[in-house]
């Protein structure tokens, strides 16, 4: 069921899609201003998702995309004999739901991983606007685009690399995804767990935890708890295969 709606309160108001330090990321990218003005109209703004809150699950009926304006979140689906299998994880400037396009339901979940904000766009009042605006199609278009890259990226990184190469293109990811929102690149946290990596990458937490503590001692990285510094980005590229572009996980 969606959530409640609230008030927003002043700092909510404030931002807008017109001035949102994550606008080149995110579904306004490219919109002209009066476009934006007409997609701000549609934007809900709820209260913070907090950790372990979901915002949907499959087999819900599709109601909205979401773009995360701050903290983060991650999709995953349960598989046939029950387990989770987790599918990416969205920072600020992403969207999730995009799955519920398709056939009026989601067939994934998104769950926040810590307190995290986000801007609701109804499907139906999002369908009208892309009617009006056909550089809002587009938008979504290039979107969903990325998304079925993403996917591919994956297929091959859990195909084609061993475990060193999978865990080092997936820190140089975040790290790129960091950059592009202005963040440092080479000093990160964590949000997602070591647990939840290893599903992602396929690989058992006893690997994922070996490899950072191995990657640590040979300097590459300095690792404290969740507080990942990269203290040898070349050493990380090396490992990843230079013909394959380190998969971005819904990064827009």
């Amino acid at each position: 069921m969606p959530r409640k709606k609230h008030m927003p309160d002043i700092e909510e108001i404030r931002v807008s899609c017109q001035n949102c330090t994550l606008a080149h990321l995110c579904l306004p990218h490219g919109l002209e201003q009066k476009d934006l003005e007409k997609l701000d109209r549609i934007v809900e703004r709820n209260t913070p998702y907090h950790r372990g809150e979901h915002l949907y699950r499959p087999g819900q009926k599709s109601h909205a995309l979401f773009a995360v304006r701050s903290g983060a979140l991650k999709a995953y689906c349960i598989t046939e004999n029950g387990a989770e299998q987790v599918l990416g994880f969205m920072l600020p400037g992403e969207l999730t739901g995009l799955d519920g396009l398709a056939r009026g339901r989601y067939a994934s979940a998104s769950v926040a991983l810590e307190t995290s904000s986000v801007c609701e766009l109804p499907l139906d009042k999002l369908t009208t606007l892309c009617n009006e605006l056909p550089g809002m199609h587009e938008q979504i278009m290039r979107i969903v685009g990325k998304e079925i890259t993403t996917d591919q990226e994956m297929l091959i990184l859990l195909g084609k690399h061993n475990a060193e190469e999978r865990l080092a293109s997936f820190l140089l990811s975040l790290s790129l995804r960091y950059q592009k929102r202005g963040l440092s690149a080479e000093v990160f946290c964590l949000p997602m767990s070591r647990q939840d990596i290893g599903n992602y990458l396929g690989l058992a937490i006893e690997t994922v935890s070996r490899l950072f503590a191995r990657f640590q001692e040979e300097e590459i990285l300095t690792v404290k708890r969740k507080l990942i510094t990269i203290r040898r980005r070349q050493a990380l590229v090396e490992l990843v295969d230079a013909c394959v572009v380190p998969p971005v996980a819904s990064s827009l």
